[in-house]
């Protein structure tokens, strides 16, 4: 069973690397064959493959079948989730234990 730490990670994965930024801005203006991107981020389909491969097993990214061609757009759920994920970790919790310093 994945861990929340496993499956928040795979969220990040997505948006660390500048080719996945790239093909989410693209996918911004709606859903976008895998040919299209292909040819607009004028890589391979095996590099393509493997990018969507980590933006579609964070979320983020969703795919549909259409014959021999993959299209993909950018997940409503998917985004709202990264973006609370964002949220819940960069927000400071209560004072705990924990956050004190040992030279009191």
């Amino acid at each position: 069973m994945e861990t929340n730490q496993e499956k928040n990670a795979k969220v990040f994965k997505a948006v660390c690397d500048e080719k996945r930024l790239a093909i989410l801005e693209l996918l911004r203006s709606g859903e976008k064959c895998a040919c299209v991107l292909i040819d607009k981020m004028e890589i391979g389909q095996s590099s393509l493959s493997y990018h969507m491969k980590i933006l579609c097993e964070s979320g983020i990214v969703e795919s549909r079948q259409d014959g021999k061609w993959t299209h993909y757009k950018i997940s409503e759920q998917g985004s709202a989730e990264a973006i609370l994920l964002l949220k819940a970790i960069t927000t400071p919790s209560v004072a705990s234990e924990d956050n004190l310093c040992c030279n009191r």
